[in-house]
């Protein structure tokens, strides 16, 4: 991969919405690599010209040649018209392929090589789910005129060809392969005008997407309310619902929750594609010398290992990753969670429902009668379920737990402001690992640039010293959303419990002395991983500057 050296010093704008890559995971640089020379070798051997679809943008009046399903069938796009020939980009050009697509298209093909990763990806940023919404809203808008002094919620009682069905399913749609963890859609009024705003989460950040008129606000909102299984007559109170469904061959979870601002209800979806696979430990982010001692730590017969970060941070991931290593059919492993994320075949796990009358705390009572090995608490909200998960591993059982927490040291005080006592913490906690998650660098448009002065003087702060080959960052290209960025990594700190840490513990010692007898024990901190990862061209220093902050550092 060649990287381009450029004089501007300036991060890249942020995208507009339709540009966005419509992928469900990116492959990993290795992966993507030995593709791309496979497709090269392709070329040679049959004489064709390859195409870079991270910089080649489809002619919409091509794509529209070509209908989404047989382009994903044959792995294939067109790319742009040439008079009567239609260019195409395809990963296998074969006899028969290139026959279907004159058939399909009506024109003379002329084929062009491309990987079928990058193809898949440039499917779904042309085809876009949501291209077809506008008609659904006009239709909408035509029924709601005449049935203006109905039920609001009539549309939604409908058949699956009802507009406000179809426009909920395209955003859903769209959102899972843009990758979003989240879709928020809000009710706006600006004068007199009101409008729907829908926006994406991706890789942590909000885009927006989609604008539909406020008339249609109430129908969403009852729409997903009965995808939920909720009270769709109560717009005051904040409600929570689940929806599964499968959305293009995909298992999704759906996590729902409403709540009324000015204007209506905002409603907030948070994605979980069951059929992403899980990671493990070396995959996450963390250095080797980090994975191996933790992995050491998760050996351990008894005692605990909290997980510190905010919400939204990647700390179910690692904790998933962590079962990874120590699933075996000789263990007995339970769990209790908020909600079930993914399921494992091989593991027990229970999920909150508070209406039953199932929580944290009930729950792990009720598995501790069940001669459990190890027990994953999939959050440590209060100070009884704190204390159980505490009791729990003095006892001889090995638990695993998250926790909302600023840094490795803050965990610890985190359960001593509770009222967990200072000797139980000590006895119990074998190991805290904090974390963050920070954007990776575009694979597919690494360039290098010069950092700006702030971002110099953090580098400086820090202790980081310049990279060997110099920074590197993204320039923007069709597969990142001209953002720079694609996909997250972890960032961690990981903090052994060891006998000078269990005295300052037991003396309430403050949270500098706690990371400063950590730190000359050898912890590395989240800033100082970060900057590692800046040195190895995974991330840039904004994006470091940006996501790991830490109050008092």
């Amino acid at each position: 991969m060649i990287l381009r050296n450029r004089k501007h010093s300036d991060e890249p704008q942020a995208p507009q919405p339709q540009a966005q890559p419509a992928v469900l995971r990116q492959d990993s640089p290795v992966d993507s690599a030995t593709a791309h020379r496979d497709a090269v070798d392709l070329a040679k051997r049959t004489g064709l010209a390859t195409v870079d679809l991270a910089s080649v943008t489809p002619d919409p009046a091509a794509t529209a040649r070509l209908d989404e399903a047989t382009a994903r069938a044959l792995v294939a796009i067109p790319v742009a018209l040439d008079g009567d020939r239609i260019v195409v980009a395809v990963a296998d050009p074969t006899t028969e392929t290139l026959s279907a697509l004159r058939a399909a298209t009506g024109a003379a093909v002329v084929p062009r090589v491309a990987t079928r990763g990058d193809i898949l990806r440039a499917i779904g940023a042309s085809y876009r789910a949501l291209s077809d919404v506008d008609s659904r809203v006009r239709v909408f808008e035509a029924r709601d005129s005449v049935r203006r002094q109905a039920a609001k919620a009539d549309a939604v009682t409908a058949s699956d060809d009802a507009p406000v069905v179809q426009v909920v399913q395209m955003i859903i749609t769209q959102a899972l392969r843009d990758r979003a963890s989240d879709v928020h859609i809000e009710p706006h009024a600006e004068g007199e005008r009101e409008r729907l705003r829908v926006r994406y989460r991706i890789d942590g950040a909000l885009h927006d997407v989609l604008d539909l008129p406020g008339s249609m606000g109430s129908a969403v909102v009852s729409r997903l309310k009965i995808l939920g299984g909720m009270n769709i007559v109560e717009r005051r109170r904040p409600q929570d619902g689940q929806i599964s469904m499968d959305v293009e061959g995909h298992s999704v979870d759906i996590r729902v929750s409403t709540t009324a601002v000015i204007g209506g209800e905002k409603v907030v979806l948070r994605l979980l594609d069951r059929s992403r696979p899980l990671y493990r430990l070396g995959q996450l982010g963390m250095a080797p010398d980090m994975t191996a001692r933790y992995t050491s730590l998760l050996r351990a017969p008894y005692g605990m290992v909290i997980c510190a970060g905010p919400t939204g941070s990647g700390k179910t991931t690692t904790l998933y990753g962590s079962l990874g290593e120590i699933n075996t059919p000789e263990r007995n492993i339970m769990t209790i969670e908020d909600p079930v994320e993914y399921t494992f075949p091989s593991i027990n796990q229970i999920q909150i429902n508070e209406q039953a009358g199932i929580t944290f705390a009930g729950g792990l009572r009720s598995i501790l009668r069940q001669d459990p090995d190890v027990i994953l608490v999939g959050e440590v909200r209060d100070v009884e379920t704190a204390r159980i998960a505490v009791q729990s591993a003095l006892t001889g059982h090995f638990v695993l737990s998250s926790l909302h927490a600023t840094d490795a040291a803050s965990a610890l005080h985190r359960l001593l402001d509770m009222g967990i006592e200072n000797f139980l913490i000590a006895s119990s906690v074998t190991a805290v690992v904090s974390q963050r998650l920070v954007r990776k660098v575009c694979e597919s448009c690494r360039e290098y640039y010069r950092p700006t002065a702030e971002e110099l003087a953090f580098l400086a702060a820090v202790g980081g010293a310049e990279p060997d080959g110099g920074y590197v960052r993204g320039a923007g290209c069709n597969f990142c959303a001209q953002t720079g960025f694609l996909d997250r990594i972890g960032v961690y700190e990981l903090m052994p419990v060891t006998s000078a840490i269990r005295e300052l513990v037991i003396e309430r010692a403050s949270h500098e002395e706690l990371r400063k007898a950590a730190r000359y024990e050898g912890m590395r901190t989240l800033q100082e991983e970060a900057v590692r990862l800046v040195h190895a061209g995974v991330t840039t220093l904004a994006e470091v500057v940006r996501s790991i902050y830490l109050v008092g550092s």
